[in-house]
């Protein structure tokens, strides 16, 4: 991976820390989007393989704005990981608002149009290129209270597999994760009388991404992986 450039979405957060963290090890350069600056700023301190990029994800013409910056610094991108999203619980579904609805969808699929729009064009213009998206192992069924979450997971994975279908014949692998519960200590505080023992690491997510964004995975394209530990 030496030499490698990588676009971070949602770098400030436990999991995008350790992913960045692993690139970094590895020899990456490191574009580092998110919304909160001052995080980034805490967690890498600019350097000549670190580039900050603060956006928010839901305004196309920053995510453009920060992706032309990158590769005016560095040259390229090799590798785009969309790691922002999150979860909520919500309303049973006859309940479910407006308000809960644009939430997740936005925050979950919307943000990854966005990314795209700006970062698929850099990569077939040069032939080559990773993309590894980060879905939900809970996107596989509908649950209760989780159906606005899990529909916008859901539609982050066919978005995946619609780009692979799109890029694959150009050079470019799209791929997805599937996590269960990541440990982080937010899930600790919020699940505290769970065996966090059995939920994955961001490591060990980490981990696979970084394989997903490999030569050693270059024959895998539209793949939706479960990480689940031992839940």
């Amino acid at each position: 991976m030496n030499a490698q450039t990588v676009f971070l979405t949602g770098a400030a957060g436990h999991l995008g820390q350790a992913v960045a963290a692993l690139f970094r090890e590895r020899g990456a350069r490191l574009v580092l989007a998110d919304r909160q600056a001052g995080a980034l700023q805490r967690a890498f301190p600019p350097a000549q393989d670190v580039f900050h990029a603060p956006m928010d994800l839901l305004d196309r013409e920053q995510v453009q704005a920060g992706v032309q910056a990158a590769v005016a610094r560095f040259g390229a991108i090799d590798t785009c990981c969309h790691i922002a999203g999150g979860f909520r619980m919500g309303e049973a579904v006859h309940e479910t608002s407006a308000a809960t609805w644009d939430f997740l969808m936005d925050l979950n699929a919307r943000t990854l149009l966005n990314v795209a729009h700006a970062v698929v064009p850099v990569m077939t213009a040069r032939g080559r290129g990773a993309i590894v998206t980060v879905g939900a192992a809970a996107a596989a069924r509908g649950a209760a209270h989780m159906g606005a979450y899990s529909a916008s997971k859901s539609a982050l994975i066919r978005l995946t597999e619609a780009m692979s279908a799109e890029l694959k014949d150009q050079g470019i692998n799209v791929n997805c994760v599937l996590p269960s519960i990541i440990d982080t200590p937010d899930n600790r505080t919020a699940m505290a009388d769970a065996d966090a023992s059995r939920w994955v690491s961001p490591r060990a997510l980490a981990e696979v991404i970084a394989f997903l964004a490999s030569d050693a995975a270059s024959a895998v394209h539209g793949a939706a992986i479960p990480v689940t530990g031992r839940v």
